[in-house]
């Protein structure tokens, strides 16, 4: 198997309208198409529902699902709310300052920038409770590198004691850092 890509995430939404207006309005994201069927085509249940595709760009695909006959969605009340997010790539830090300033004019609530040292990122929800992330590269030559070479040794540290492992704490302390 060769998974070429993703082809599409897809999210529950409260109002398949309010949703496709949010993401045009606040990350201008095009409306690409509406799926409306009875039937789930995979299971033949009876469920109507609404199914929306957003462009999140270079092919990029963002979805959603309104489910009307369903109990009224909910967030997982054992999953912190900075956990399950959705992150979209900006260009610049400058693109993400005024991103920033962009969603705070029209109303929005945004923290950040926070740095993570090779990423810079902003935070907000969209009117689902969905976390949504907008995130800069600031990564450094060979950060990521070393970080890739560190990443199974880091896991099974992990999966050994469940707590935090300093594999990585290079990244805040020595030259890469700054």
């Amino acid at each position: 198997m060769n998974i070429k890509q993703i082809h599409h995430v897809a999210y529950r939404c409260r109002d398949a309208k309010e949703t496709v207006e949010f993401y045009q309005h606040y990350l201008n994201m095009d409306f690409i198409l509406a799926i409306s069927e009875d039937k789930v085509p995979s299971t033949r249940e009876p469920d109507p529902y609404m199914h929306l595709f957003m462009d999140a760009g270079n092919g990029n695909i963002l979805a959603f699902f309104e489910l009307p006959n369903s109990p009224e969605m909910g967030s997982d009340p054992n999953t912190p709310a900075w956990v399950q997010h959705i992150a979209f790539e900006l260009e610049s830090e400058e693109a993400l300052l005024d991103a920033k300033a962009e969603l705070e004019a029209k109303g929005l609530e945004v923290v950040g920038p926070t740095n993570h040292e090779i990423i810079k990122s902003i935070y907000f929800f969209d009117p689902n409770g969905h976390r949504l992330e907008l995130t800069v590269r600031t990564d450094k030559p060979g950060q990521i590198d070393r970080l890739h070479a560190l990443a199974p040794e880091m896991l099974e540290a992990w999966s050994k004691t469940k707590k935090a492992v300093d594999h990585a704490a290079w990244l805040h302390a020595d030259e890469f850092a700054g």
